[in-house]
């Protein structure tokens, strides 16, 4: 019999190991009956007798037996996933990457930080989900979780503010010695399909996933300096809401197809007016 303490090969009829004095015992793997010295199946339950383990330890359930539960555990999660139509879009702060390698970090994160504070809350100001920030810029959701009809509008108009924001923001910066910053700002439309989770925290997040918000992240690599760019998807639906310029058909990395791209470049005859906002200005 095999210490189970210290791995001492004992006599078959040993009660206490004779290298660390530790009690001697075999107990049944399946229903925790003690089982005599030597015996190989349990006499309750005729289960077979694994290696020994002393009387006061722990049951350890094997490996797998614990990632089963850890994935079982994470599942129970509320987690619910539907398909609906949306409106992505990204934005990214234009030469930060050369700004944080000419400053210091804290310094670079004054600078930056002000821009993603506008950038979300105009996102906020037109109902939209910020589903993530970046050290540079945000990804935000149109139409889901809250529900618009109107969430092509709702994400071109809050393009547009973030560029109004941007600039004035860019002139203060210039103003007090500063580099100016600018944006990039990309837009599409289409259907994925929408993760709902509860986190440990009790707070819920969405996550999109689907074809229509690499595209958009594509539209928004796509966009000139300082403008926005929008796909064929999204022009469609606002059309006369925006003034539109084409920018013509354009190879996309990961579309089998050239893709049509407009830049918006303001407000169109149905735009003016709307009042979807949260806030007045």
């Amino acid at each position: 019999m095999r210490c189970p303490s210290c791995n001492y090969d004992n006599p078959g009829d040993a009660s206490f190991c004779e290298g660390c004095g530790a009690k001697q015992e075999l107990v049944c793997p399946t229903c925790q009956t003690l089982a005599s010295p030597g015996a190989r199946f349990c006499k309750k339950c005729g289960s077979a007798i694994g290696p020994i383990k002393a009387a006061s330890s722990t049951t350890v359930p094997p490996l797998k037996s614990q990632i089963i539960v850890a994935v079982d555990s994470a599942a129970s999660e509320a987690l619910e996933a539907e398909r609906k139509t949306v409106t992505a879009l990204f934005a990214d702060i234009k030469g930060s990457t050369e700004l944080m390698e000419d400053l210091d970090p804290e310094e670079a994160r004054t600078i930056i930080d002000p821009a993603l504070k506008l950038m979300i809350e105009a996102v906020r100001r037109y109902d939209g989900y910020v589903v993530q920030s970046t050290g540079d810029g945000i990804f935000a959701l149109f139409g889901a979780p809250i529900a618009h009809e109107d969430h092509p509008q709702r994400a071109l108009y809050t393009a547009l503010r973030m560029q109004d924001e941007l600039r004035r923001y860019s002139t203060k910066l210039r103003e007090a010695g500063d580099l100016p910053i600018e944006a990039r700002v990309g837009v599409n439309t289409g259907e994925v399909v929408v993760r709902s989770i509860a986190t440990r925290q009790g707070h819920t997040e969405y996550t999109p996933i689907g074809h229509t918000t690499n595209l958009a992240s594509r539209m928004q690599a796509l966009a000139p300096t300082g403008s926005i760019a929008i796909s064929e998807q999204t022009r469609k639906l606002v059309e006369g809401y925006f003034a539109l310029k084409p920018l013509g058909p354009t190879k996309v990395k990961g579309v089998s197809e050239p893709v049509n791209v407009y830049e918006v470049n303001g407000l169109g005859r149905c735009g003016r007016g709307f009042s979807g906002q949260r806030d007045a200005d």
